[in-house]
């Protein structure tokens, strides 16, 4: 793992997965996602684009199997990048909301950046969870897995929504622009935002 100027490259290898991440949290808007699922790959340009983020993504994976371990680790490694690209959290914003419409569906989601862990996901699919070749029924655990391994609170409450695809698309485009609040730097402080005095 090496990290500079909250920017954060995370390389993990195991039996299931090869990762290799970078994380920059001040942009500009790039790089690229390759991890053989190519829905996956779309909602994280999602966050990319939305973010402001540059996020880069590579991933081989035993999809042979199924999704689950690439998505997973994909997350795991991607909470590292952001604990990284923080460093100890001084003059961040912390808190990031965005509300976001896909056609009939909306998403709300809410991010702490608190170094505590708590996921809520309320969130329907009437149609079902099959979207593309993936079950959609993966992004949940995704959620929950960054929120752990971030040690962010994130909250993510769909209302309403019919098309599956849509509702992980303003899923994915809220988790961005929240997450891209939250880890902003506020010019007016230069202490770390908890009367705690650490995050």
């Amino acid at each position: 793992m090496t990290a500079s100027s909250r920017t954060a490259t995370v390389k993990r290898a195991t039996k299931e997965t090869d990762i290799a991440l970078t994380l920059g949290l001040d942009g500009p808007a790039g790089g690229e996602s390759r991890t053989g699922l190519p829905f996956f790959d779309h909602m994280l340009d999602h966050v990319r684009k939305h973010g402001l983020f540059h996020l880069d993504v590579q991933c081989t994976g035993d999809l042979e199997i199924d999704e689950h371990h690439t998505v997973e680790d994909i997350a795991i490694v991607l909470g590292q990048a952001l604990n990284a690209s923080l460093t100890d959290k001084r003059g961040i914003l912390r808190f990031g909301h965005a509300r976001v419409p896909m056609d009939e569906a909306l998403a709300d989601v809410t991010v702490d950046l608190s170094g505590r862990a708590h996921f809520i996901w309320k969130a329907d699919f009437p149609h079902g969870y099959q979207v593309g070749t993936m079950n959609g029924a993966i992004f949940k655990h995704f959620f929950e897995t960054l929120a752990s391994a971030a040690k962010m609170n994130l909250h993510v409450v769909v209302p309403y929504g019919e098309n599956t695809h849509h509702i992980l698309e303003a899923i994915f485009k809220a988790f961005g622009r929240a997450l891209d609040t939250a880890t902003r730097k506020d010019d007016r402080r230069d202490d770390v935002p908890s009367t705690k005095g650490t995050l």
